[in-house]
Parts: C-alpha cells; sequence; structure tokens
C-alpha cells in the first residue's frame, strides 16, 4: 500500500476503504446486471451458489494470515520500546549510586536520548525511514562514561554493572525499533487479498443474478465486511504510522520533563 494511505487520519481511511469497497461491489453488481439480461444469463445460472463457501473461508484466511503479521509486528513494536523506557529507568535509578557529577552525566545523556528520539527518530520510524547506521551518540557515551566509573564499593560495582547491562539492554531494544519500523505487509499480500475479495463479490453477483434486490444486500453484507477488514489491517500495517501508532510515552515517562511535539 502506498505511504500517503497509511498517514490518513483514521476517519478519512475509513471513509476512503468503505466507499472504494461500496464502488466496486455497486460496479460489479451492474456489471452482473447488464450480461443477465442478455445471453450470458443461461450460464450465470449454471454457476452453484456452492461456490460461496469456499471463496468465502479463503479469503478468511487470507485476512487471518495477513492480520497475525500485524498484530505480531505491532506486539513487537510495543515490546521494544517498553524494554528501551525500562532499561533507560534503571539507569536513571541506578545513577544515583555515583553522586555529584556522574550521576548528572548520566542523567543528562538519558535525557537527551530521549529527546532525540522524539523529536527526530520517532518521525523518521513514521516514514520508514530511520536506519541502523547511525548508532545513538548519547547512549555510546553513557556507556563510555559509565564503564570509566571507579567504583569506591562493592554496592557501586553492582551498581556499574547494571548501569552498563541496561545500557546495552536499551540499545538492543532501540535496534529492534528500527527494525520493525519497516515491517509492513507487501504489495503481494495486498494483491492476493483484494483480488480474493473482489472474486468473492463476483460470484455472489452472479449467483444472485435473478433477484436484484437479494444480490444488493448479498454484496453490500460481504462488502462490509471486506472494508471492515482492511480498514483493521490497513490502520495497524506500519506499526509507527498513522493514528493509532506505537507512542514515544513509555520513553517520555523516564524524563517527564522532556516535552513530545
Amino acid at each position: 500500500m502506498d505511504s500517503w494511505l497509511h498517514t490518513l487520519p483514521l476517519v478519512w481511511m475509513t471513509v476512503l476503504v468503505f466507499g472504494a469497497t461500496y464502488l466496486v461491489s455497486f460496479l460489479l453488481h451492474r456489471f452482473v446486471a447488464m450480461l443477465s439480461a442478455g445471453s450470458a444469463a443461461r450460464s450465470f445460472k449454471a454457476l452453484s451458489p456452492g461456490m460461496l463457501p469456499p471463496l468465502g473461508i479463503i479469503f478468511g484466511l487470507f485476512v487471518a494470515f495477513t492480520a497475525a503479521q500485524v498484530w505480531n509486528d505491532n506486539d513487537r513494536a510495543n515490546a521494544a520500546v517498553n524494554r528501551e523506557a525500562s532499561a533507560l529507568r534503571s539507569v536513571v535509578l541506578l545513577a544515583s549510586s555515583f553522586p555529584g557529577e556522574p550521576e548528572e552525566r548520566l542523567r543528562t545523556l538519558v535525557h537527551r536520548h530521549i529527546e532525540q528520539t522524539v523529536s527526530e527518530e520517532w518521525p523518521r520510524m513514521a516514514g520508514s525511514a530511520a536506519t541502523l547506521s547511525i548508532i545513538p551518540r548519547e547512549l555510546s557515551e553513557a556507556l563510555r562514561t559509565t564503564l570509566a566509573l571507579t567504583p569506591a564499593s562493592p554496592g557501586q560495582e553492582i551498581a556499574q554493572r547494571e548501569i552498563a547491562r541496561s545500557l546495552e539492554d536499551a540499545l538492543e531494544a532501540r535496534r529492534q525499533r528500527v527494525l520493525v519500523s519497516h515491517a509492513e505487509v507487501n504489495g503481494t499480500k495486498w494483491a492476493c487479498l483484494i483480488l480474493q475479495a473482489v472474486c468473492a463479490l463476483l460470484a455472489i453477483a452472479i449467483v444472485h443474478g435473478e433477484n436484484r434486490l437479494a444480490s444488493a444486500i448479498a454484496l453490500g453484507t460481504f462488502a462490509t465486511g471486506v472494508a471492515a477488514s482492511v480498514l483493521l489491517i490497513l490502520a495497524h500495517d506500519r506499526p509507527f504510522t498513522g493514528d493509532i501508532a506505537v507512542s514515544a510515552e513509555p520513553l517520555l515517562q523516564v524524563m517527564p520533563e522532556v516535552k513530545a511535539d
């Protein structure tokens, strides 16, 4: 699907998806009605209604498999953000074991990382433009600062080790977050899903061709289901894009003074 579709407000996305689906259904209804008035009517009567259940089942399977991918991508995105936020929270809390300049330095670096992530990296992820080629400078500097500390007690040794581990967890979570920002349903899956829906709609129109009202009701009902399925997948297709995208709120809660754009 094109990027502009994913960035539409949810209301307009709904209008577009349902409108396009109903338009296709109406055109199929008129097309079959026109052919039914001619020599094709006898051929249409020969088609068995038994073809509808298999077509519907295949469409349902397409939706289920595609939706499973989308849910998994969103779960991975949420898990990565929560893991990163948890790791950074641990760094902020453990930094108090090194009062004075080291603590202030670590807090400042975490603050800058969250600020840069929310203001710069999040928009890039929304456009699937974030890359792993850029290493977070603030987290790297925080790790170097931590490793350069000289513990004065066993407690500080443990804190230093845990801060380093938390920073490594944050870096890994950020890597997963950037990777999942590129996840989406590819064009082939969308094409097959839409083609299967059109085939099912066409079969419904043909099987009910003798009764225009029954055909319209059946087409409208199935078209509503198709539109709802497509909208559900499209709205969640890219985890960091759209009105219901994964939020940076867990990171902002680590440093409440950081303001989201």
